[in-house]
C-alpha cells in the first residue's frame, strides 16, 4: 500500500490559469457528473450544471392537445354584457335575452369645489 506525505507546505498550478495555490485548495475539475482529471484552485472552479448535461433531464414539454376542440361561440364570448343592478342589459327573460347598449362620449368634466 502506498504511502503519501502530508505536504501541508506543499504547492500545485492549476490546470486552467496556471496560478499557484496550495496543493489542499487544489480541486477537481467536474463535467457531465465525472471528474476530468484538471485540478483546478477553489476559486475558479465551475459548477457542473444542468443544463449542460444532455440528454440526463427530461425536457419534454408538450404544448399540442390530443382531439382538441375549437371555440365555436367565439362570437358571443367578445360581446359585452352587463348585469341587471349595473346596466340594466343582458337581463334573462324566459329564453330571450336583451341586448345592452353601450355609448361613448368625449368632452370635458368641470370639478369645482365649494
Amino acid at each position: 500500500m502506498a504511502s503519501y506525505a502530508k505536504g501541508k507546505f506543499a504547492f500545485g498550478f492549476c490546470d486552467r490559469t496556471g496560478f499557484r495555490y496550495p496543493l489542499k485548495d487544489l480541486v477537481n475539475q467536474i463535467e457531465n457528473n465525472r471528474p476530468t482529471g484538471k485540478m483546478i484552485g477553489k476559486d475558479m472552479i465551475d459548477q457542473d450544471h444542468p443544463q449542460l448535461q444532455l440528454g440526463r433531464i427530461r425536457t419534454l414539454d408538450p404544448q399540442a392537445l390530443r382531439n382538441s376542440r375549437p371555440d365555436t361561440a367565439e362570437g358571443e364570448s367578445r360581446r359585452f354584457f352587463a348585469f341587471d343592478p349595473v346596466g340594466g342589459g343582458n337581463s334573462a327573460l324566459g329564453s330571450r335575452t336583451v341586448g345592452l347598449d353601450i355609448e361613448g362620449k368625449i368632452g370635458n368634466v368641470t370639478v369645482s369645489i365649494s
